[in-house]
């Protein structure tokens, strides 16, 4: 793609408050936005999420009971995405799941897993001091998920498809919710944010952001 059409993409993306009902998202470009979200990095290489693609109409009419911010959305979207992130106990150095991620996803030979846990150890432990609060360790695994979010959003505009990140929700609700229904459980995930695809019903207002000179700073 040229330079143009790429930032065109991004002024053209909004975050869509109704969708158009009657229009659905083909799978193959569904499976395409996915698919730059398990491509996006994450610290470590850890991958610190997992995605529910909600299309059940019952489970979404439950959904907005305790997601004031999606109540459209869900009820108009071709696809809707929860985003969990891990939790603590998931993402401690010496967890099943990260020695799994070392050991069997980055296949890295047993002297590298010994360094690279010490050091991500340390990381947790001392640089950033994220592991004293099993509540600063989830939210530093939903920082991560931004990333995918953001992934997803743009490469959803880059094909023509309208997308909107939701934070309106009651987390704890939703987490119950989500478990009650066998989908969650709460010991290892928790939910970061959502995200809604489709075509959009109505045109947005123009785009306002701030010039560049307040938010970009050179360091010669």
């Amino acid at each position: 793609m040229q330079k143009e059409q790429i930032l065109q993409a991004y002024e053209t993306r909004h975050a869509t408050k109704e969708f158009a009902a009657d229009k659905t998202v083909a799978q193959e470009d569904f499976a395409f936005i996915m698919e730059t979200a398990r491509l996006s990095p994450s610290s470590f290489g850890f991958e610190p999420w997992n995605f529910l693609v909600v299309q059940n109409r019952a489970l979404r009419d439950k959904l907005s009971v305790v997601s004031w911010g999606a109540q459209k959305q869900l009820a108009t979207a071709s696809h809707f995405v929860i985003i969990l992130a891990r939790t603590k106990q998931e993402m401690a150095a010496d967890s099943d799941y990260v020695v799994n991620q070392m050991k069997n996803v980055q296949l890295l030979p047993e002297n590298v897993i010994t360094a690279k846990s010490a050091m991500y150890d340390k990381f947790l432990k001392q640089d950033f001091e994220l592991f004293a609060d099993e509540r600063v360790m989830f939210e530093w695994a939903a920082r991560q998920t931004y990333i995918a979010l953001g992934n997803m959003m743009t490469s959803a505009a880059m094909i023509g498809i309208d997308s909107c990140p939701i934070e309106g929700f009651d987390k704890k609700q939703a987490e119950e919710l989500l478990q009650a229904e066998g989908l969650l459980d709460k010991e290892r995930f928790g939910v970061a944010c959502m995200v809604a695809f489709g075509y959009r019903k109505n045109e947005p207002r123009p785009k306002t952001r701030q010039p560049r000179e307040h938010l970009i700073r050179y360091v010669e």
